[in-house]
């Protein structure tokens, strides 16, 4: 894995010096320095996961064929544009939550001199990822199919964004409105599609399959990604800031976290109204951990039996990886 993530890690170099060499636009020496270091603070320093993803699913479906390089650095290049798209949704993101920290350092937003600059340099994120798809896959007979893709993917992803964001308006906090179906949607759009579909969706392409053969795999690692979400309200309420790079804040924002829905399904009258009285404030609501411990049993065994039940020994080997790397998670 370290030499993968040393490759991986010397693709971003070759991409960001065309990124910041890009003939369409003329750039000054602070415009340079400005995107450069934009891309290290914002698009490096997380755990890379979802773009070596790519690599690890390609090479699986290859059954475990050697790479030649030139494969290595296309399915490296997707990679990125995935943890380009990922940097693009946080920086915008940490914006519109006003939060702190993000991978153990202060948001993009928060650094001096970068304010609300942020927002362009978000739009400018996305942007690079079509001139890396345009640069790199433009001859491909899957760069229509791949631009598809990730515009699918955007579309869902943004549009997951926006149901959470109005279910939490500020002066229109409404616990009733939250509920275990409307956690689902949000996580399923805002969540699931980029950061479990979307890598093995590119690697599927890049061996020339066509998506809507399988829809199958689609609904598995979409299960995969509610669970990882799941996980994630868990570890925002009572997880180690030290250890997730982060300062949860889900129950002082009012978020429809998986805790909240979960506790408002299983409490009494007496519960619901302690609930409704101190949740969206600094005092954190205590809520059982038992109800998380069961549901990720029963989230586990479901999504391995659905794994099982797929014709493909390679499709299986792709999502049984993806499911070793986020089951009992602390971080």
């Amino acid at each position: 894995m370290t030499d993968l993530k040393s490759r991986f890690l010397q693709v971003y170099s070759v991409l960001k010096s065309e990124l910041l060499n890009d003939p369409d636009f003329e750039f000054t020496d602070d415009s340079r320095h400005w995107v450069e270091q934009m891309l290290d603070y914002n698009v490096l320093g997380g755990k890379l996961n979802r773009g070596l993803s790519v690599v690890d699913s390609y090479k699986l479906l290859k059954l475990g064929k050697e790479l030649t390089d030139d494969e290595m650095f296309l399915a490296c290049s997707l990679g990125w544009c995935i943890e380009w798209l990922q940097a693009y949704f946080l920086v915008l993101d940490d914006i519109m939550d006003g939060s702190h920290t993000r991978r153990g350092q202060p948001c993009w937003f928060r650094m001096p001199k970068v304010g609300m600059i942020a927002v362009n340099d978000g739009l400018i994120l996305r942007n690079h990822i079509s001139r890396i798809i345009k640069k790199h896959f433009k001859g491909k007979p899957y760069y229509v199919d791949l631009l598809d893709l990730f515009n699918e993917v955007e579309f869902q992803t943004t549009h997951g964004q926006m149901i959470d964001l109005i279910t939490t308006l500020v002066g229109e906090k409404d616990l009733s409105k939250y509920s275990l179906s409307l956690h689902r949607r949000i996580v399923q759009y805002k969540t699931a599609y980029y950061s479990f579909y979307l890598p093995v969706a590119c690697a599927l392409l890049m061996l020339g399959e066509n998506l809507d053969n399988h829809v199958n795999v689609k609904e598995t690692l979409v299960e995969m990604g509610i669970y990882f979400q799941v996980q994630d309200d868990y570890l925002d309420c009572f997880g180690d800031p030290e250890t997730i790079g982060k300062i949860g804040t889900d129950i002082e924002d009012f978020k429809c976290s998986w805790l909240v829905v979960k506790a408002l399904e299983l409490c009494n009258a007496d519960q619901k109204k302690t609930l409704y009285e101190n949740y969206g404030k600094d005092d954190p609501a205590c809520v059982a951990k038992d109800a998380y411990l069961e549901y990720e049993q029963t989230s586990y065994e479901k999504i391995t039996n659905s794994i099982e039940a797929h014709p493909s020994k390679a499709v299986q080997a792709v999502l049984k990886s993806f499911l070793a790397k986020i089951y009992k998670r602390q971080k």
